[in-house]
């Protein structure tokens, strides 16, 4: 029998990848205030959230999650924020009609603040403090006093995560979402690219779609479902003091819900079974999320999906496979056995960065064509296992920056110092990230041509 859960039944647990605040009086005082506050989403919007990765875990729709590494207090500006929900409803553009099926989009925005590292301390010209760990903690300033976990930076994070999601909602809901306007931004990418050829294919069947729907009446002046979108917000539940304040009880079913975001993962360094973070996500009722490593063994798997998921309820848990592009085949297939022969309902989710970060002089990099061989492998292992590829997950901004190597344009590693602006990880870029939506487009629509196919034969 499970004990019994309360928002902060994890304050009993060992935890792990949590900073220590000097002033206890005054991490409590801040937690109290937050909360207090308003949530910043709605428990009926993260029930939606679920519905629709159910239809993924059954194979009718496909998970796009993406976003910044880390978000940063110095970079939030409209412009950013409009730049990244323009880059990722191109990607969902294109997934869409390439592959004909519907995708569920997921930020990595309005609360990611929080970072796992590797160690506590990190030293420079034989300098140690304490790891950057994050905005919501401490400053990336390598400085005794910018280095010093500060609870009132808890505050700061709450009040750029609404500004943020108001500005998303309006982008979706207030015309700035027009399936033409995304046409047209994906036909300025198309243009500039140095495989427009390439593209031009589909930009051409979406100009088709767009004249026929015109031609039968189906335009977005009348129609809000085409100059609407729904998108969604999440990040790692890392820092659990502002989770736990964050936690409200839902009026209408009485279940708590986490309030930070509408959807949850639990990260490959806090995943133990008897530790803090997995006691703090059993007990919310959000769809949440699970980094599967190297290390997952399949039985440990199975432990974890029985805490995380008792009822078995399809769309309630995301398993986010993160295992470097060599090691794919190695480790995937037998998480995949495991999950299948049990029967869980799952959505599967392949995290192509984390596996792929290596150091070019004094920078993290994560080279594009490995990233790309990574969903490639995680889309044809799903499919020798006769399961479903049912996401992606990605670090990508809408800036034009150059802290990936490799792609269209060839970046170079003696290109990563021009525009370098990452907090902590590389990221792919506009261009690099729409170049991922492209292959998985063609991987979904290859796959699902051979599944007809194979049910043809059937008959």
């Amino acid at each position: 029998m499970m004990e019994r859960w309360s928002p902060d039944s994890w304050r009993s647990k060992p935890i792990v990848q949590v900073p220590t605040y000097a002033d206890a009086a005054a991490l409590a005082d801040v937690e109290k205030q937050i909360a207090g506050f308003p949530p910043l989403v709605f428990a009926g919007e993260a029930r939606k959230l679920k519905k629709q990765l159910a239809q993924v875990c059954a194979g009718e729709a496909f998970l796009l999650q993406g976003g910044d590494c880390a978000e940063s207090f110095a970079e939030h500006s409209a412009d950013n924020i409009r730049d990244f929900f323009r880059v990722f409803l191109q990607m969902a553009v294109v997934m869409t009609f390439g592959a004909a099926m519907p995708v569920v989009k997921v930020g990595r925005i309005a609360g990611q603040f929080a970072k796992p590292r590797s160690a506590p301390t990190e030293s420079i010209d034989a300098v140690e403090l304490p790891s950057y760990r994050g905005d919501i903690v401490n400053d990336i300033a390598f400085t005794p006093e910018a280095r010093e976990p500060d609870p009132r930076r808890q505050l700061m994070s709450y009040r750029q995560s609404a500004a943020t999601l108001n500005l998303l909602r309006a982008f979706a809901t207030g015309g700035y979402a027009n399936l033409e306007n995304a046409h047209r931004w994906m036909l300025g990418f198309i243009k500039d690219s140095p495989q427009s050829e390439r593209y031009e294919k589909l930009a051409n069947q979406i100009t088709e779609t767009l004249g026929f729907m015109r031609a039968i009446g189906l335009d977005p002046e009348h129609h809000q479902e085409l100059r609407q979108t729904e998108i969604y917000t999440s990040h790692e539940a890392l820092l659990l003091g502002y989770e736990q304040a964050l936690t409200r009880v839902d009026s209408t079913s009485g279940d708590h819900y986490a309030t930070s975001g509408h959807f949850l993962w639990v990260g490959d360094r806090t995943r133990q079974p008897d530790h803090a973070h997995i006691e703090y996500m059993r007990g919310i009722k959000n769809p949440i999320g699970l980094k599967c490593g190297p290390t997952t063994t399949p039985d440990g798997l199975l432990r974890l999906i029985d805490i995380l998921n008792p009822a078995n309820e399809p769309g309630r848990l995301t398993l986010i496979a993160r295992f470097g592009a060599e090691k794919v085949g190695e480790h995937l297939p037998s998480l995949i056995r495991a999950v299948t022969r049990e029967g869980r309902k799952v959505v599967w989710s392949c995290d192509p960065m984390h596996g792929n970060t290596v150091k070019a002089g004094a920078y993290k990099t994560r080279p594009f064509d490995r990233v790309m061989q990574e969903i490639r492998s995680f889309f044809d292992v799903h499919r020798a296992e006769g399961s479903y590829a049912g996401g992606v997950h990605l670090e990508m901004t809408g800036a034009n920056v150059t802290e990936c190597t490799g792609g269209a344009r060839a970046l170079s590693e003696a290109d990563l110092r021009s525009r370098y602006m990452t907090y902590c990880d590389p990221r792919l870029n506009a261009e690099q990230a729409i170049e991922v939506a492209f292959l998985i487009a063609e991987k979904l629509k290859k796959d699902r041509a051979a599944s007809h196919a194979e049910a043809d034969a059937a008959e």
